[in-house]
């Protein structure tokens, strides 16, 4: 199980290790963004400071209909009690989880400010990659 907390701002939150090749994982505050269908967007100095690999670019929709071209980075994340290589898209907000690190998981949420996030992986799912 994977735990965090609804911000003041009632944002659901928690806590990620990320990491690049042959570095310390990070713990990062990520937000879950449901909008959002990619595994991870990081800011630039997060990504420069893990050194991930640069893998390429991608277009992407932002929420207010912008088409945008990301640069697109291989990171490390602590999932389920699993190491995972996920794509992360570079953003100029603060870092993001979307659908795809959610795939396989139940999510269940307290919407009060300090209210629990729950991440819980669901069996059967077999999503350890």
């Amino acid at each position: 199980m994977i735990s965090g907390k609804v911000s003041p701002d009632r944002e659901a939150t928690i806590d990620l290790d990320v990491s690049g090749p042959s570095q310390q994982p990070q713990r990062t505050e990520v937000v879950i963004d449901t909008g959002f269908n990619g595994y991870l967007t990081l800011p630039k100095k997060r990504i420069h400071d893990l050194r991930l690999p640069f893998v390429g670019n991608r277009r992407a929709t932002l929420g207010d209909g912008n088409v945008v071209i990301l640069d697109v980075y291989l990171a490390t994340v602590s999932w389920h009690g699993h190491e995972r290589e996920v794509l992360a898209l570079q953003s100029d907000g603060g870092p993001l989880i979307g659908m795809s690190l959610l795939a396989g998981s139940r999510v269940t949420l307290d919407v009060v400010a300090g209210g629990a996030v729950r991440i819980d992986e669901l069996p059967g799912t077999g999503r350890v990659s």
